[in-house]
């Protein structure tokens, strides 16, 4: 497939859409029916053309899955089993599209399935910003992951597979996997922070909106292989609004923020932060990058409102666990909570 498929944001769109109707008509499987969910929840237009559907998976699923509980054949991933017996619990009538509030600076997003995310390595305490790839962990070269790939060829000179991601928190929402194969852990090399720089710039044209977001391991990565967030936003990330002094505002951001317009100067920040074991959430929009060093993840208790602040919550997004919690939130908090997560060491 050529690059044709970023040539404008309606053939994204309709590949996107095709390749999550496809992965529902064609597998009986838990996991596959989760990621479809999910990932429909976020796209209004996808949620009205596969609603229906995924009505009738669910009903075909949860019969076989209450079989499979009595001895039956349905096999699953442990994760996928505990995830779906929950959404059996809460009705599919229950899990509705996502909502979305802003709460002064910040956006608010009522996201039910993602709530129910496994936690996989963002809770582990971790040492330093780096840790060698394990090919017994989960990584995206997995053989049973080839049918979450809905895109893979060559872009801007890398062989690159891209992947739904199973429980998504922004609009058509990639995972960008440079030679998966290669089994690389999530460590930035310049190549690749040069690489996202060109990969940003090179799909604006077609995708306007289109950002790529990254969490270092340490920094609520979830997986210890190399990859980045692709999406696409009608509305900025709070974290590019004018007021904010990064972006020439007067206002400071909670967080530690610092932005680059140009790729070598941003490089040369990121090798100070790997050189300090600091890790850090990057936000790259087409000439722009937000870089924010934070502290590790696991060092302190989390509010019983947060799963965790990778590179949308870095960026003022917020996904609250519970829908009380939603409505409750107030600017102070979630400011309060970028103070607390933000990186004590001065760079």
């Amino acid at each position: 497939m050529s690059n044709a498929f970023f040539a404008t944001s309606r053939d994204y769109q309709a590949a996107f859409s095709s390749g999550l109707r496809e992965m529902l008509s064609g597998y009986d499987e838990l996991g596959v029916f989760i990621l479809v969910q999910a990932n429909a929840m976020i796209d209004p237009l996808i949620w009205d053309e596969l609603s229906g559907p995924l009505r009738q998976k669910f009903e075909r699923l949860s019969a076989l899955h209450t079989d499979s509980r009595q001895g039956g054949f349905l096999d699953d991933a442990k994760d996928d089993r505990r995830v779906f017996s929950r959404l059996m619990e809460i009705g599919f009538d229950a899990i509705t599209p996502i909502r979305l509030r802003r709460e002064g600076s910040w956006e608010l997003q009522l996201n039910p399935l993602r709530a129910l995310r496994p936690p996989r390595m963002t809770e582990r305490r971790v040492a330093g910003p780096s840790a060698p790839f394990n090919p017994d962990d989960f990584h995206f070269a997995k053989p049973f992951l080839r049918k979450e790939i809905f895109w893979r060829g060559a872009l801007e000179g890398r062989d690159v597979s891209l992947l739904y991601n199973k429980f998504p928190f922004v609009r058509l929402l990639g995972l960008l996997v440079p030679e998966a194969r290669a089994g690389r852990p999530q460590f930035l090399q310049q190549a690749d922070h040069e690489y996202i720089w060109r990969v940003a710039a090179a799909l604006r044209p077609g995708l306007p909106g289109v950002g790529i977001g990254y969490n270092s391991y340490g920094a609520c990565a979830s997986v210890n292989h190399l990859h980045f967030h692709l999406f696409v936003r009608d509305e900025a990330l709070p974290i590019a609004a004018a007021h904010w002094s990064h972006n020439g505002g007067r206002e400071d951001y909670p967080a530690t923020c610092a932005r680059f317009d140009d790729a070598q100067e941003a490089w040369r920040y990121i090798r100070e932060l790997h050189g300090r074991k600091v890790p850090y959430n990057l936000i790259a929009y087409p000439g722009t990058l937000y870089c924010l060093p934070r502290a590790p993840q696991g060092g302190r208790e989390l509010p019983e409102w947060s799963g965790g602040y990778g590179w949308y919550e870095m960026a003022g997004g917020c996904v609250p666990l519970g829908e009380a919690h939603y409505r409750q939130l107030d600017e102070r908090q979630l400011s309060d909570e970028l103070r607390a997560v933000r990186s004590t060491i001065s760079i």
